[in-house]
């Protein structure tokens, strides 16, 4: 059995005897070298702990007008983002260099300055950044930290040949993790495509597959049956913004939870919206999406709320079926507005087969989120299984050749 000690490290425990630990700057020097004249132009970033090109030329996101002040780095840099530590705690923040190219001199990369195999480090940098350990480390308003702070950081030092197993074994098991991982997110995407077809077709067809067609004049609804007719929304719902309110009242502790733009953001202390209402995003990334409330809730005003004449679940099947983020007017941030959501068109079937859709879709939907959900609890599993995997050997709690 392999000897332990103890690494003096809280969040690491015990590591093998001949392990050394060391501060960081003594075995990675900071990179610097600036992108003069445009040297470079393969633009990179770090995006969910992967460093991954980015077009240079792109008119999307927020890009400097020069990118003369970028870092040039090299396969083998680590990168580290450490800003905003603050507010933002969900981030991966460090990434492993693949090619050369460029990125932000936002961001802090190291180089090794011995010989080292810097991706045995990467994922030893990586098991600390799913610790937390960073957070602990920064300071000012901002909580950001730069070299000057992370170069104080203890890391492990196992010998050179363990350093090259040990990332040869998670550079195997981690790219097998990886694809089951794809093969489960194919599978919910599968899934969730399915369940849109069906919602589209049952809102627009009816059920009724012998039903007489005619057309609705509308593309995004196609045919409709013959005795169905099409009208704006608004003549069946009214829709107003949500309430603006400020981050400083939203909290974990408050009686109800804030719907905006993204997915529950708080708690506040008292609601505007009951249970017959539903919320539309109406910026960010949830711009477009429709949120069934099955509780008394405050919506934001980056939320619509939306009170239907029409039974509420029919109205929730019939929204999802228009896909409502196609009305977003901004080339910057995603942004709807009440008065297009009003005008959109959609077909209109008499209230019993409006009842009969929504209970169909219920059953249905409820069937595929069902299946949706047991995929993604395998992919929950899989990812904790590949943290836990990692930490193990980057901290020599199993060694490789077990």
């Amino acid at each position: 059995m392999r000897e332990m000690k103890d690494s003096g490290i809280p969040w690491i425990g015990e590591i093998p005897k001949e392990w050394q630990v060391n501060m960081l700057s003594s075995l990675f020097d900071e990179h610097k070298q600036k992108n003069k004249d445009l040297a470079e132009t393969n633009l990179l970033s770090l995006s969910y702990g992967k460093i991954v090109r980015k077009d240079i030329n792109t008119k999307e996101g927020l890009l400097p007008e020069s990118f003369d002040g970028y870092n040039i780095i090299s396969r083998g840099d680590i990168v580290f983002r450490l800003t905003d530590l603050q507010n933002d705690k969900r981030s991966l923040r460090t990434g492993l260099c693949l090619e050369k190219g460029i990125i932000t001199s936002a961001y802090v990369t190291i180089r090794e300055r011995k010989p080292l195999k810097s991706s045995y480090f990467h994922y030893l940098l990586h098991s600390y950044d799913l610790c937390k350990v960073f957070y602990g480390m920064g300071d000012g308003v901002r909580q950001g930290m730069n070299y000057s702070d992370l170069r104080k950081l203890l890391v492990l030092h196992p010998p050179f040949a363990e350093q090259q197993r040990i990332a040869e074994l998670l550079d195997r098991k981690c790219a097998e993790v990886d694809e089951m991982i794809g093969l489960q997110e194919q599978i919910i995407e599968e899934l969730k495509a399915y369940k849109q077809s069906l919602i589209t077709e049952a809102v627009t067809k009816g059920l009724n597959p012998d039903a007489p067609m005619r057309d609705s004049g509308i593309e995004w609804i196609g045919q409709i049956p013959e005795h169905w007719k099409v009208a704006r929304l608004k003549f069946y719902a009214s829709i107003d913004s949500g309430d603006a309110i400020s981050n400083e009242q939203i909290s974990e502790e408050g009686d109800y939870p804030v719907y905006g733009g993204g997915d529950i953001m708080g708690y506040y202390s008292d609601y505007n919206t009951t249970e017959d209402k539903l919320i539309i995003g109406r910026v960010g990334a949830r711009c477009g999406c429709v949120t069934l409330l099955k509780q008394s809730c405050w919506a934001s005003d980056n939320a619509l709320v939306l009170k239907s004449a029409l039974p509420l679940k029919y109205t929730y099947h019939l929204l999802q079926a228009i896909n409502l983020n196609r009305l977003n007017t901004s080339n910057a941030q995603p942004l709807i507005t009440a008065t297009k959501v009003k005008n959109v068109f959609i077909p209109l079937t008499p209230t019993v087969e409006q009842q009969a859709i929504a209970e169909y879709l219920d059953e249905k939907c409820a069937d595929i989120d069902s299946l949706i959900q047991t995929k993604q609890s395998k992919i929950d599993s899989l990812k904790e299984y590949k943290k836990s995997i990692i930490y193990e050997y980057v901290t020599g709690k199993r060694k490789v050749n077990e």
